[in-house]
């Protein structure tokens, strides 16, 4: 199974971003980026890529400790950046960035704890990516007009394990299909 640990921001939350990704489709350019679909929005904590069945219930017992040793904190979407001279566009987090960084941690840890190789740890950088481009694209207008851009806050309660179902259909644009697994509440243990 491809895998990865998330937080997923709520609906009210997605709804005001809508509006925005809306806004950013009007923009000349738009149309060179493939955007990520609203059921794909989520905040990647730790990507797992492809695990094996065996090593998913070890995971799963790590993540749950991870979600239970960290308390419930603050998020707002906000801002934007961009990754690869435009190959991904993404809206930026403000709020209690610090503990998202540590459930981040906290979320890679339980990987390799439990078997999984991650490859080379990177500083986490929380982000909700938007679009992609296969090539450079010069992304600036989009991330000039997402620096105003502010969300509704709301408290991060629960880590989720999402699966990723890749497209298999050959069809151009087609997006990956993202389903979460398992979520567990934070700070349920203490």
């Amino acid at each position: 199974m491809r895998l990865f640990a998330a937080v997923l921001p709520p609906a009210d939350v997605i709804d005001e971003l809508a509006a925005e990704a809306a806004r950013l489709h009007e923009l000349p350019g738009a149309d060179g980026l493939r955007w990520t679909p609203r059921p794909g929005w989520h905040l990647t904590l730790a990507f797992y890529g492809e695990v094996t069945d065996d090593l998913v219930p070890a995971l799963s017992e790590r993540l749950a400790r991870a979600a239970g040793r960290t308390a419930p904190f603050a998020l707002r979407l906000a801002g934007g950046g961009q990754f690869g001279h435009g190959r991904a566009l993404w809206a930026g987090v403000r709020g209690d960035v610090e503990a998202l960084r540590l459930l981040a941690g906290r979320a890679e840890a339980a990987a390799r704890k439990a078997g999984v190789s991650m490859g080379e740890h990177r500083r986490y950088q929380g982000h909700l990516t938007l679009a992609r481009s296969r090539e450079a694209v010069d992304v600036r207008p989009f991330v000039t007009a997402l620096t105003q851009y502010a969300g509704p806050a709301w408290t991060v309660a629960d880590l989720a394990l999402v699966r990723s179902h890749l497209p298999r259909s050959g069809v151009p644009g087609e997006q990956p299909r993202y389903e979460a697994v398992a979520r567990w509440a934070l700070g349920a243990g203490g």
